[in-house]
């Protein structure tokens, strides 16, 4: 039986899969700070080490600064941000070390992920994957760099959820923020999270009877993201109060 972390989980699987502006949820506030803390890193627009003042938050969210606290303690125990002694909170800073552990946990995550899936996805979950990939094509040509980023990481949880493992998912949710700070880091200006053919690719192996060739394809996806983390770029940063417009209360 899920529990109250679960539960949040799937509504932050969900989260992820909406677009960037959501609409304002006054149901459950704390949920809705979690979720655009976590949106915002996933697709850039909170750098890696920014401060996440209480204060501003309840500010910016219309909610009190106990929601935010919530909040912020869930997001550190998710391993997404980090709350530092008479500091606060802010969004990690990884290091190319902490990179060389995220993908090795991705790659026994996802490459098993595509050996189970196969050959065995039904015409209904390929075609909600190629929309994805659709839809990220357009995003890349078009030069949204923030919806590419959101569909790709959308793309790699929805495997995830396709293959009935939810502890594969809960594992993928923590390692995709780390991997999108680290994108930011290392990444050259300019080129998306992931490349758009490769999903085309992974897709073509997933539709095909064999689970080697699905895994093989997986982790050569996962090595070319890896190896293009060269160079550092200090990522410029954003008041929170712009970064999360979209979520104020209006006034």
């Amino acid at each position: 039986m899920p529990g109250a972390a679960d539960n949040h989980r799937m509504a932050r699987s969900r989260s992820a899969a909406a677009a960037v502006e959501p609409a304002v949820d006054p149901v459950m506030p704390a949920d809705r700070v979690y979720d655009a803390i976590y949106a915002a890193i996933v697709d850039h627009r909170l750098v890696p080490g920014s401060r996440l003042r209480e204060e501003e938050l309840a500010q910016t969210f219309a909610v009190s600064r106990t929601l935010v606290r919530q909040a912020l303690h869930r997001l550190a125990q998710d391993g997404v941000i980090l709350l530092r002694p008479n500091k606060g909170a802010v969004v990690p800073e990884p290091t190319r070390r902490d990179g060389e552990h995220v993908f090795d946990a991705r790659r026994v995550v996802e490459c098993e992920v595509a050996r189970r899936l196969a050959g065995k996805l039904d015409a209904a979950q390929l075609a909600t994957l190629r929309r994805i990939v659709e839809a990220e094509v357009r995003a890349t040509r078009s030069q949204n760099k923030q919806e590419a980023i959101r569909l790709s990481g959308e793309f790699h949880l929805q495997l995830a959820q396709m293959s009935g493992n939810p502890i594969f998912v809960r594992l993928l949710e923590e390692l995709l923020p780390t991997t999108s700070l680290l994108m930011a880091l290392y990444k050259s200006p300019g080129q998306p999270m992931c490349v758009a053919h490769s999903h085309q690719q992974l897709l073509a192996k997933l539709g095909a009877a064999g689970g080697a060739a699905a895994a093989t394809e997986m982790r050569r996806h996962l090595n070319e993201i890896e190896r293009s983390l060269m160079q550092p770029s200090p990522p410029a940063a954003v008041p929170l109060r712009d970064v999360f417009k979209a979520y104020r209360a209006p006034q």
